[in-house]
């Protein structure tokens, strides 16, 4: 069965930067979306949660949405993320994904009512029959508290809409069912660490955080892989940049760190909304570190053709 939307590349989950009021810096936020699109990043997501969507409202939600899509002017897919604990609030978030002109919307399980595989997949189905979109699911049950099995697979698949997923489970028994048994679902790497078993396995996407900061190594990888099929090129770039995804995942400052990378190329990511804090000294100087190997590694790996 043929897709009817087609997945490939790099989808960065936009941050949100804020003003010291916790204010949305939208000057800043336009700055990051055309700084990741003369990068040639291949979509981007507005309303995950790298965008710190469970700090905001529906309302601020909708608005940040509506931002990006008037920045973005059609120049690559906008994702539209309708995630939320209420089938309400989801449901408010996917009807303004359609009226605002949204390419896709990004599905994951409601968090912490930990619904069955059927109530997950109906809850899925009356967002999705409120947008009538292409859906991209978003498996993450270390955050949800739910796995989205086989009978949920199976039962949105009555839906042509959904036609992706951002797995990130990490479990890597995952990538192989889905890539064996259920291959209508296009496969998108969730779990950075993973970025280059998903290629192996024929993953077309890959939506990562880290896109935000360093979008030219994350593309890199992407190509190698995907584009020109080289996987010993990739395993160089995945190499290098292993100690970016521990740094990221260490002692869960994601969110965090992400913002510090995105200011330190020059655009000010602000603070995050309560309850995170900025990093400290050191894990600021271990992420420069860190950004400063992997971007000369990788440029010279890229280089070498």
């Amino acid at each position: 069965m043929t897709p009817i939307f087609r997945f490939d590349g790099i989808y960065t989950p936009v941050i949100t930067p804020y003003n010291a009021d916790g204010s949305v810096n939208h000057d800043a936020l336009s700055d990051v979306i055309e700084h990741l699109i003369a990068a040639g990043v291949h979509g981007i997501i507005s309303g995950g949660s790298t965008g710190e969507n469970y700090a905001q409202t529906v309302q601020e939600r909708v608005d940040l949405a509506r931002f990006a899509h008037a920045c973005i002017k059609g120049r690559v897919p906008l994702v539209i993320g309708t995630g939320a604990m209420l089938t309400d609030d989801s449901i408010a978030l996917a009807q303004a994904a359609r009226d605002i002109g949204a390419d896709v919307i990004l599905l994951a399980s409601p968090p912490y009512a930990v619904p069955t595989d059927r109530e997950n997949a109906l809850n899925a189905l009356a967002i999705d029959r409120a947008a009538n979109l292409p859906v991209m699911l978003y498996n993450y049950p270390g955050r949800t508290g739910t796995m989205m099995g086989e009978e949920f697979l199976d039962r949105v698949g009555r839906s042509r809409n959904f036609c992706g997923i951002k797995e990130s489970s990490g479990d890597i028994n995952r990538v192989h069912l889905l890539a064996r048994d259920y291959p209508h679902i296009q496969l998108g790497c969730g779990m950075d660490d993973q970025a280059l078993e998903f290629f192996a396995w024929g993953a077309p996407f890959w939506v990562c955080g880290g896109s935000n900061f360093l979008p030219h190594e994350h593309i890199a990888l992407y190509n190698a892989c995907v584009v020109e099929g080289n996987f010993a090129k990739g395993r160089r770039i995945m190499s290098a940049m292993l100690p970016l995804m521990h740094v990221l995942e260490q002692g869960g400052k994601f969110i965090q760190t992400i913002k510090h990378g995105v200011t330190m190329t020059g655009i000010d990511a602000g603070i995050m909304r309560a309850p995170l804090k900025g990093l400290n000294k050191d894990d600021k100087r271990a992420l420069e570190q860190v950004v400063r190997v992997l971007k000369t590694t990788i440029a010279t790996i890229t280089a070498e053709g």
